[in-house]
């Protein structure tokens, strides 16, 4: 099972997570996260940090399309994750250029196939997180019960609050029908010590249990 460790702030840490087989680095690209790279790294430094299986993703909210394009080439990113209300169109211009993820924020009750319809031509990738107030990520649990006997019929992103307990029900839901598309599991704030900063010796051990 592939690991996205998102909101990443230190160069060494990203090191380490690529020692560790992690294949994905997430930075915010959302100057009022606290995890907002800029604060911590300029382009130059994001752009010069490559490791041996990592792959960095940026992720943003609500930005003009010129600019994430540019960010894309002057950072070296991978993979952009959409977190904001970008219409249809507006993922299709992304994704003519880079692989574009699109995260829907999900409210209990929510139909996801309704939610996704307009995006699934026109987005390589989905991630589902919790709904909550603002944009990002908000720690809280996602509840992975309304994916069940859904067919997504795209790779997606399981994201919302996981945390190193979530090793056996991670395992578990890999066997429901719609892990068929499940591409990797995105971690956040429940493996650090402060926003941005990683709890690396957690993260390791996460990691080594999935992949076991």
């Amino acid at each position: 099972m592939r690991i996205k460790v998102c909101g990443m702030t230190r160069p060494e840490q990203v090191m380490q997570l690529d020692e560790i087989g992690v294949e994905f680095a997430g930075f915010i690209f959302y100057p009022k996260s606290p995890r907002y790279v800029f604060s911590h790294m300029s382009k130059e430094q994001l752009k010069k940090l490559k490791g041996q299986h990592i792959n960095k993703v940026g992720v943003f909210v609500n930005t003009p399309a010129e600019e994430v394009l540019q960010l894309v080439d002057e950072c070296g990113l991978y993979l952009v994750q959409l977190h904001g209300d970008e219409s249809p169109r507006y993922c299709e211009k992304i994704s003519n250029y880079v692989t574009v993820v699109k995260a829907f924020r999900m409210r209990e009750g929510e139909n996801i196939l309704w939610r996704a319809k307009d995006y699934q031509d026109v987005c390589d990738m989905f991630l589902f997180d919790t709904e909550g107030a603002g944009y990002g990520g908000t720690g809280k649990k996602f509840n992975w019960n309304i994916l069940k006997g859904e067919n997504v019929r795209k790779p997606f992103f399981l994201s919302g609050g996981i945390q190193p307990e979530d090793v056996d029900l991670l395992k578990e839901f890999e066997k429901e029908s719609v892990a068929k598309d499940l591409f990797a599991i995105d971690i956040n704030s429940k493996f650090e010590v402060a926003a941005g900063l990683k709890n690396m010796d957690a993260v390791r051990t996460f990691v080594n249990s999935i992949k076991a």
